[in-house]
């Protein structure tokens, strides 16, 4: 075997080494979310919704919140502030709180 083909070989050896390392980077990276939706409503009962949110993330919602329920299969902490700096609560699968505070903020525990 001379040294072109030994080479062509170790490129498509590495060609699919790299694509399953990826391949399984991508479907771990998946798992790393909660299935559901975050759903907030403003004060005039405007509804705002994150769909499968990600795991230790911090989401800044796009109103301050007066209710807010976590419909997804993961607790939520709830903050104060955009930045998930001052922790108002965490709630459970199913939960919600209204009238908080007006939260800006929420991260996913996973």
């Amino acid at each position: 075997m001379n040294f072109r083909t030994m080479l062509s070989r170790f490129g498509r050896i590495g060609l699919t080494v790299g694509t399953a390392a990826v391949l399984a980077t991508g479907l771990a990276t998946n798992a790393q979310a909660a299935t559901g939706t975050i759903r907030y409503y403003d004060v005039n009962q405007n509804e705002f919704r994150i769909t499968n949110p990600p795991d230790n993330v911090c989401l800044a919602l796009q109103v301050r919140a007066d209710l807010i329920e976590n419909e997804t299969n993961k607790r939520m902490t709830i903050y104060l502030g955009t930045a998930c700096a001052t922790r108002v609560t965490t709630i459970g699968p199913g939960e919600g709180r209204a009238h908080i505070g007006g939260p800006q903020s929420v991260r996913i525990l996973g």
